[in-house]
């Protein structure tokens, strides 16, 4: 089964990056993945507390996913698949890209106001053509309506 492959943070871009994904999966018999990732811990002196503060921003994390994969389930009538990692956002992307062939497609979406954000810019430019897969770009200032008649 292919999948798109959606990073997933609080931004309205990547809830419209997420719809755009689960509703071209639906209507292809495709699937989903789900993407959140943790920055890299910054470095603390005492190793507990750095522990804590990765434990906390893992658990923000998922949480964030779960209430995402949600939405899709509800919506689409897909069960996600759900991946949380820790790193560099350009380095985790391309590592699963090249761990994973079922992927059909990168979806991230681009800010409706001022640059495109870091991911976008990152995947659109120097790197673009060696992509093992497609790069959709999805407007963040489409509505509903909109991502529903383009899926």
């Amino acid at each position: 089964m292919r999948s798109y492959l959606v990073v997933i943070d609080e931004t309205s871009e990547a809830r419209a990056a997420l719809r755009y994904a689960a509703r071209r999966a639906s209507g292809t018999g495709g699937g989903v993945i789900l993407l959140a990732i943790i920055p890299p811990a910054e470095f603390v002196q005492w190793g507990g507390v750095q522990a804590a503060m990765e434990e906390e921003a893992k658990l923000r994390a998922e949480a964030m996913v779960l209430q995402a994969s949600g939405a899709i389930v509800e919506e689409a009538g897909i069960e996600p698949t759900i991946l949380v990692r820790q790193g560099d956002a350009e380095k985790e992307i391309a590592d699963l890209l090249a761990e994973r062939d079922d992927v059909a497609a990168l979806v991230l979406g681009a800010a409706a106001e001022g640059g495109p954000g870091p991911l976008v810019s990152h995947f659109s430019g120097a790197v673009a053509g060696s992509l093992p897969c497609p790069l959709v770009i999805v407007p963040g200032r489409l509505g509903d309506e909109d991502l529903d008649r383009l899926s």
